[in-house]
């Protein structure tokens, strides 16, 4: 599903050539994805309780698939309700994962197994990288979103052996749509939930400007083929599967889950400052080495975010999940709609990262005041 996400960024030079549109619209279409998942989000625990982790994952993979076959056709006004479709699948995949690890994994573990989980996103835009350009230039831009959607389909059938194995605790009498936003009033009641859930607000700000936006900025602004800024992309998506991996390792070992969120957001700060300010200065080999750190930090915080709402949240832990995730997607939804009205404001792509390093050092005081104590009950 991440790679039905980031198909059309992965693409977005030679989209919008096709429909001659500026490139920095992309924006508004990833936007679009995120405020479907929003509303997805927000039903998606009573959905797990009803129907099952599993059901709830096939049934996000297929309207995943139907967004993309959507987004194939050419015109642009199946677009809108492509990425809808993508988005209402993308908001019930971390739930669903939740309520699975959170019921079957060592407690011990769980910033590794939230962060293993999590390296799904960042392998999805491997694959859009590596593949999505070349298809694109080969066989034109259809053919990208097209293959993203002949995957989501395939794999949501083949996970139907194991469908009844995985639900067996789910419970026929829910009704997934009773209090449809129970989730965010439980994170918004505690204190430390509020505060982690807005630190995920700003970091998947950032994150999600550097993965829509990473490939134009390449195109536009640094000279790079549409086929080499796509391998680009691959790298910055693996190196933060490798950053995924690490920083959940690491927070399990020093036990310190928040205090490692808030060093991974002054990273953050630092690489888009060092985009906005050096971009034009740096040869291809440092520029890319930059951003293969920037996507180490701010695509690798996740897996142990999504541990710690866990952790707070207990056996509620998937509710918690899906109402944390809707206030993490409204970052989503807001950052690339506004990143694309600064580009112009303020003089290209790279210049408008310095907006995005404001936003991770608000998310830095957001998880620091989560840090402190807990009043007493």
């Amino acid at each position: 599903m991440s790679w039905a996400a980031v198909v059309l960024p992965s693409i977005a030079p030679e989209f919008a050539r096709a429909f001659s549109l500026s490139p920095a619209l992309i924006g508004f279409q990833v936007s679009l994805v995120y405020g479907g998942a929003i509303l997805t989000s927000a039903f998606a625990g009573g959905m797990v309780r009803r129907y099952g982790a599993c059901r709830t994952s096939q049934v996000a993979l297929v309207l995943s698939g139907v967004g993309c076959a959507l987004m194939a056709l050419p015109t642009l006004i199946a677009l809108p309700l492509a990425s809808l479709s993508i988005g209402f699948g993308y908001g019930l995949t971390n739930p669903a994962a939740a309520h699975l690890i959170a019921r079957l994994g060592a407690a011990r573990h769980r910033n590794i197994l939230f962060s293993a989980k999590q390296t799904g996103v960042p392998l999805g835009g491997v694959i859009a990288g590596v593949l999505a350009p070349p298809a694109a230039v080969a066989f034109g831009w259809q053919a990208a979103p097209l293959t993203a959607a002949a995957a989501c389909v395939v794999l949501g059938l083949a996970l139907q052996p194991v469908r009844a194995r995985w639900d067996f605790d789910r419970d026929r009498s829910a009704r997934f749509a009773d209090r449809p936003f129970a989730g965010v009033a439980l994170v918004w009641r505690d204190a430390v939930l509020r505060r982690i859930a807005l630190m995920s607000f700003c970091y998947s700000l950032a994150q999600v400007c550097l993965t829509t936006f990473l490939v134009t900025l390449l195109v536009e602004e640094a000279g790079f083929a549409l086929v080499a800024a796509g391998f680009v992309l691959a790298l910055v998506q693996a190196a933060s599967v490798g950053g995924r991996l690490f920083w959940g390792w690491a927070a399990d070992r020093i036990g310190r889950g928040l205090a490692l969120l808030a060093a991974l957001g002054l990273m953050t700060a630092i690489c888009s400052l060092a985009v906005a300010g050096l971009t034009q200065a740096l040869g291809a080999g440092l520029l890319v080495a930059l951003f293969v750190v920037f996507g180490f930090a701010a695509v690798g915080w996740n897996g142990v975010y999504l541990a710690e709402v866990a952790r707070l949240a207990g056996v509620k832990a998937g509710e918690a999940t899906g109402g944390s995730l809707v206030i993490t997607f409204a970052g989503v939804l807001v950052g690339p709609a506004l990143f694309s009205l600064i580009v112009p404001a303020i003089g290209g792509y790279a210049a408008a990262f310095a907006a995005v390093a404001a936003v991770a050092l608000i998310g830095v005081a957001f998880v620091r005041a989560a840090e402190a104590p807990r009043s007493p009950p």
